[in-house]
C-alpha cells in the first residue's frame, strides 16, 4: 500500500520531519545540561558534539542527494530513521565522552541524509517541477519541531530521565516515522541522468551540456552563500537570542517571552508564503525574506529594548520564508534534474556555517555585546545582493540542467 495524493504524502513527511528535527537538532537544548551533569563532563562538550554531527552531516549530504535523484526518497528517509534510532540508542548508552560523540556522529549521518534537504529532494523526485507548495507544506508543518520537541524533551527528562528520553524518541523514529516513511509512493518519472556525450553524440550537444554546466556554476555559488549565511544567523540567533535581548536592556523574562514569537513568526510566514505569495516567483519572496533580520536589527538597535519583540518577528518571518527558499530556488533556477545532489552540495557550506555559529557568535557577542548584531545584519545585506546578482540567472531546461 502506498500512499494517494499530494495531501497525504505532505503530510505524512511534515509528520516525519518534526519528529527527525525534535530528535536531533532541537534536543540539545533540553538535553545537554542533564548529560553533562550524569557524563562527568561541562556542558559545551556535548554541543562539540552536536557541532561534529553537523559536520559529518554535511558530508553525507550530496551522497543522500545522489541516491534519492537514482532511487527516490522511500528507501533513503526509511534507512535515516533507522540511523536516528540508532543514534539516539546509542547516545542513551553513553557513558563517557568517546561514547558520546560516537553517537553523535551517527546521528550526524542521520541528520544528512533525513532532513529537510532530503525531504525536498523526495517532493521533487515525485512531483518534479510542479513542487513548491508541497516543499512549503511540510516546511509549515515541521515549523512545529521545536514547539513539540522541547516541551516533550523536557517532559520525558523530567520522568524518565536523558537516557529515557533518547530511547523514547528513537522509538518513535521506529514506530511512526518508519511506517510513514516506507508508505511514501515511489516516482513515476525514471531517475535523472545527466547526458553523458560519447562517440556518437554530436558536438553541439556536448558544446551545450558544457554551457549548462558553465552557466549553473556562478547561481549554484550564490545561493551557496546565501544558504549559508541564512543557516549561520539562524544557528547563531536560536543560541544566543535571549542572551541578545539583554544585551539590548531586555530583562530576563520580557527577553524569554519575546523569544517565544521566533516559531510562531516562522510558522506565519510559511503560511503566507503557502497562501498569498504562492504565485509570486521564489526568488522575489526570498529576496524580501533576506531583508527581514538586517530590518529587525535595526530596529532593535534604534529602540532598544521595547523593539526586542519587532525585531524577533522580523528574524523569525524572514528566517522562516528563506527555509522554504533553500528548497524552492535551486528548484526554480536549475529545474529537477539532479535536484537532489545538487541540493546537498549546495548545504555544505551552510552545514559548516551552521556548526560554527553558535561559538563564533557566542564570542562576537561577548565582545561587542547587542552590537554583535551588526554582523550578523550585514551579512543579511550580502544575501540580498547575492539574490539580487541572481536576477539574470534563467532555469536551465531540464533536459540539459
Amino acid at each position: 500500500m502506498r500512499l494517494a495524493g499530494r495531501r497525504n504524502v505532505v503530510l505524512a513527511l511534515g509528520v516525519t520531519q518534526t519528529l527527525a528535527w525534535a530528535s536531533s537538532y532541537y534536543l540539545p537544548a533540553m538535553l545537554a545540561v542533564p548529560m553533562a551533569r550524569e557524563l562527568g563532563i561541562n556542558a559545551p562538550v556535548v554541543f562539540a558534539a552536536f557541532s561534529v554531527a553537523l559536520l559529518i552531516s554535511a558530508l553525507v549530504g550530496p551522497y543522500a542527494g545522489l541516491a534519492i535523484d537514482r532511487w527516490g526518497g522511500r528507501p533513503v528517509l526509511m534507512a535515516t530513521n533507522v540511523l536516528f534510532a540508532g543514534g539516539l540508542a546509542c547516545l542513551a548508552g553513553a557513558q563517557g565522552p568517546i561514547s558520546l560523540f560516537l553517537a553523535w556522529a551517527l546521528l550526524g549521518i542521520g541528520m544528512g541524509s533525513g532532513l529537510y534537504e532530503a525531504a525536498f529532494a523526495t517532493l521533487v523526485r515525485l512531483y518534479r517541477q510542479d513542487s513548491r507548495s508541497a516543499i512549503s507544506g511540510i516546511t509549515l508543518l515541521a515549523g512545529f519541531a521545536s514547539t513539540v520537541g522541547w516541551p516533550l524533551s523536557t517532559y520525558l527528562e523530567l520522568h524518565w530521565g536523558w537516557r529515557g528520553t533518547c530511547l523514547t524518541w528513537a522509538a518513535l523514529h521506529l514506530g511512526v516515522a518508519l511506517p510513514l516513511n516506507a508508505l511514501l509512493p515511489n516516482p513515476s518519472h525514471p531517475a535523472d541522468r545527466a547526458p553523458a556525450p560519447d562517440e556518437t553524440t554530436p558536438k553541439t550537444t556536448a558544446d551545450a551540456v558544457s554551457t549548462a554546466g558553465a552557466t549553473t556554476l556562478w547561481p549554484s555559488i550564490l545561493l551557496a552563500i546565501v544558504f549559508a549565511i541564512t543557516w549561520f544567523t539562524s544557528t547563531a540567533m536560536a543560541a544566543h537570542l535571549p542572551g541578545v535581548l539583554m544585551a539590548s536592556g531586555a530583562t530576563l523574562a520580557a527577553a524569554v517571552a519575546a523569544g517565544a514569537l521566533v516559531g510562531p513568526a516562522q510558522v506565519g510566514a510559511r503560511a503566507l508564503e503557502f497562501t498569498l505569495l504562492r504565485r509570486m516567483h521564489p526568488l522575489l519572496a526570498a529576496r524580501l525574506a533576506s531583508l527581514g533580520h538586517p530590518l529587525g536589527v535595526a530596529t532593535l538597535l534604534v529602540l532598544g529594548a521595547p523593539a526586542a519583540s519587532a525585531f524577533v518577528i522580523l528574524h523569525g518571518g524572514g528566517n522562516g520564508i528563506l527555509t522554504i527558499a533553500k528548497g524552492t530556488l535551486p528548484l526554480a533556477l536549475f529545474g529537477p534534474q539532479g535536484y537532489g545532489l545538487r541540493q546537498g552540495i549546495l548545504m555544505v557550506p551552510a552545514r559548516i556555517a551552521q556548526a560554527a555559529a553558535p561559538w563564533l557568535f557566542g564570542l562576537c557577542l561577548e565582545k561587542w555585546g547587542v552590537n554583535a548584531l551588526l554582523i550578523t545584519a550585514a551579512l543579511g545585506l550580502i544575501s540580498f545582493a547575492a539574490l539580487g546578482f541572481l536576477r539574470l540567472a534563467r532555469a536551465v531546461p531540464s533536459s540539459s540542467a
